[in-house]
């Protein structure tokens, strides 16, 4: 991934008029660079392969192949990509559907244009985001866990809320003074225990069940 300095972004959206207004608002702000655009799912895979961006807005419905998809695919092949999901629709089945694919974050395109450059920045660091209409509609999703499922332990439920702060693994084993593979190996546990498939719904779960308190 190249220097934090200068973030590479791909925008991908099957508008033409919304590409060209995204852009234009990215390329006010500085160290941003808008390396290429695509009108649907299969161009963004082929572009993610010719121009390795450090950044993908993706649109989620297109033609040809979705963003969903093409967010699966990409994170697959290309797995350095952090995706956000950018998109009009906040449907619980996208939003999960968008997460559990690999995107990193998943905002509205009410979103302000601070919001999304910091968001644009944040994945960079590692550090999702949510729309709060996308948080309450995952929430929503969310069941309640069996007690037997649970049972985090209390190094966990501290790890739980590093994560919540968005710190990525190395930043949470130097503050835990323990080894990285210490701190994935209980990133993993938090997964499974709380039946979730991303460090973001984690979070979102986490929150929702009062398992971590939000930060104020």
């Amino acid at each position: 991934m190249s220097d934090v300095a200068t973030i590479r972004i791909l925008l991908v959206d099957d508008h033409a008029v919304v590409r060209s207004g995204l852009g234009a608002v990215l390329m006010s702000f500085d160290n941003l660079m808008l390396v290429g655009e695509a009108g649907n799912g299969e161009e963004a895979v082929a572009l993610c392969r010719k121009l390795q961006p450090d950044v993908v807005l993706m649109d989620l419905k297109m033609p040809v192949m979705d963003g969903v998809t093409a967010t699966r695919i990409i994170h697959e092949k290309f797995p350095k990509v952090r995706i956000i999901a950018l998109t009009s629709f906040n449907e619980r089945e996208l939003v999960e559907g968008a997460l559990k694919a690999g995107a990193m974050s998943y905002l509205l395109k009410t979103v302000s244009a601070e919001e999304l450059v910091a968001s644009v920045r944040g994945a960079v660091l590692g550090k999702p985001s949510l729309s709060p209409e996308a948080t309450q509609v995952l929430l929503q999703g969310f069941k309640q866990p069996e007690s037997a499922r649970l049972g985090l332990s209390e190094r966990e439920k501290e790890i739980l809320a590093l994560m919540a702060e968005g710190l990525p693994n190395s930043e949470i084993a130097r503050r835990l003074v323990v080894s990285p593979s210490t701190v994935k190996f209980h990133v993993s546990n938090i997964l499974s225990k709380l039946g979730v498939t991303s460090r973001t719904e984690a979070v979102a779960f986490a929150l929702k069940n009062q398992l971590i308190s939000p930060k104020s």
